[in-house]
Order: structure tokens, then sequence, then C-alpha cells
């Protein structure tokens, strides 16, 4: 059926008709001005999740990972939060990275020279120091609170390796909140506030293959994951560096609860995800970190 409007002959009528139309089409305009894209939160205040899971791979492109029939888990898990398109890495080779995404600074070390001794400002201290908590989980760590470079795991290939563990260098962080992976508690609910799980190199996509840490992720991480996105929580994966192929862009995900699915676009670096957990509990942002916006646009 076709509505038609008989148009007035009445002047006043007329004019009336004109304003109407008028004061629609200014109504539609700010409508349209303020509509949020599909899949994306308008930008808002960053939440404070009562857990916050980093975990950090090695060495692979955003190509590499992303679309990659080898990791089918890892891009399901895309699918189910953020997936940052243009994340970046600061730098390489390894270590320096680790350090950037933990306390804003490479410290002055571009290499992975172990081990390294600091006390400047740092995501861990600062929580501490906020009154919250913090732990680093890493595989194959052959005890709580172990300063050595490097430990030969199960397979004996060097599992562990320290500068992947950031935490152990700095004087301001407990020696205790470096733990064994085998540590992680099966209740969720007992994580400290922020964790940093850190792979041994067979699993984290350094000596194993793509396959190897997709796997190894969904097996360890996956509970936490679903578990996160009604409790408050949230998982991070992200990666040290690429594989120098594509000017170090890395895939970046963030899951959890309160988290828009979809892709986005902006450019972020370790920095800005630093800073973003940072905000999360209120902490002043350390080093580089400290004169950066957090991200905003991923939460509902």
């Amino acid at each position: 059926m076709t509505l038609r409007i008989q148009q007035p002959r009445h002047p006043l009528a007329v004019t009336a008709l004109a304003a109407l139309g008028l004061l629609l089409g200014i109504v539609l305009v700010a409508l349209a001005s303020s509509a949020t894209p599909v899949g994306h939160a308008a930008a808002g205040v960053v939440p404070t999740p009562a857990h916050v899971v980093v975990v950090m791979e090695e060495n692979h492109s955003y190509a590499d990972v992303i679309g990659s029939p080898s990791a089918p888990y890892l891009n399901s898990l895309a699918q189910q939060g953020a997936l940052f398109t243009s994340s970046f890495a600061v730098q390489h080779p390894s270590q320096p990275n680790y350090l950037e995404l933990f306390s804003g600074s490479n410290q002055g070390v571009n290499n992975d020279t172990c081990p390294q001794t600091f006390s400047t400002p740092n995501l861990a201290g600062d929580l501490i120091a906020a009154g919250y908590t913090f732990g680093g989980y890493s595989e194959a760590l052959p005890s709580q609170g172990s300063l050595v470079c490097n430990h030969k795991g199960i397979n004996g290939s060097g599992q562990y390796v320290r500068r992947h563990a950031p935490w152990t260098n700095f004087t301001n962080v407990p020696a205790s909140v470096g733990m064994p992976f085998s540590a992680f508690p099966t209740k969720f609910g007992n994580l400290p506030t922020v964790s940093f799980v850190i792979p041994a190199l067979m699993d984290d996509m350094h000596n194993g293959t793509v396959q190897q840490g997709d796997t190894w992720l969904q097996n360890h991480l996956d509970a936490y994951a679903q578990w996160a996105k009604s409790h408050n929580s949230l998982l991070i994966v992200t990666w040290d560096e690429d594989d120098n192929s594509q000017s170090n862009q890395i895939p970046t995900i963030v899951v959890g609860q309160g988290v828009t699915p979809g892709l986005y676009g902006e450019r972020i670096n370790h920095y800005s995800v630093l800073r973003t957990i940072e905000a999360m509990y209120g902490l002043p942002g350390a080093g580089s970190a400290a004169g950066l916006a957090p991200i905003l646009d991923i939460w509902s």
C-alpha cells in the first residue's frame, strides 16, 4: 500500500509542514551522528575487572596467526572478543618488548642478555603499592621465586627463560610473585588481580609451531576465557614481536565480560596495553605509557 500525503493549500499549513520537515531532518541527522557502528562500543570509561590474565606469545606476525588454519582456537577467540588489526610490538628482539609491556620502558636493554636488574616503576610494583595483587606464571619455572636465567623443562629443550619473565628483574617486586604455571589456580576467583602467563619455549610459538601454541592455549586457558565472560574478568593474548615480516605487526586479542566483539583498527602497541591495565586500577602510567590514553572503544 502506498501512503499519499495531500499537499495543503493554505500558506500557514505549508509553512508549518516545512518547519516540521526541517525539525525532522535535524533529529535524523543528530541520530545518525550519534550512532555507534555495529560491533563497537561507544567510547567510555575503562572498567575495573576482578581479574586480568595476560598471555604473551612469541615471534609471529598478525598474518601468521589471524586467518591461519594452524590457529583455529586463536581465530575462534578473536571472534569472541576484540581483535586489534593495527597492533604493533615496539622493537626487536624479545626481552625489550616484555620490559616495555611490564614497565613502559626497555630499561636501556636492547638484547636478550640475562640477568638484568632495575628498580624503576612497573605494573607489579604499582599494583601491590595500591593494594592489589600480581602474579607471574611461567611454564617450566623450577620453583616459586626462582631467578635462574633458564631451566630445562620436561623434554630438556631449555623450556623456561628469564628474559620472558620481566618481574624477575625488578628489585621493587617480591620474588615470590614469580610462580610455576602449575600453580595457576583451577578456581579462577583465587587468581591475583593481574596475572601474566608465560608458556615455555615449545608452547609459545618460539621453538614450537603456531599449531602447538594454539593447542596449548586452548587446553590451558580456554576454561578461564569462558569463565571470564561472566565473572567481570579479562583475557588478553598478545605477542612479543613479529617474525620480521610485517613491520612488527602482531595480533592482540581481548576477551571477557564487558568487551564488545569486533575488529578495532586504531593503532596500539605494548605501551597502550600497559596503560589500559594501569587505568583499570587507577595506577599512574609507568615510563612511556604515562602519556597515553587507555583503550576505550572496546567496552560495552
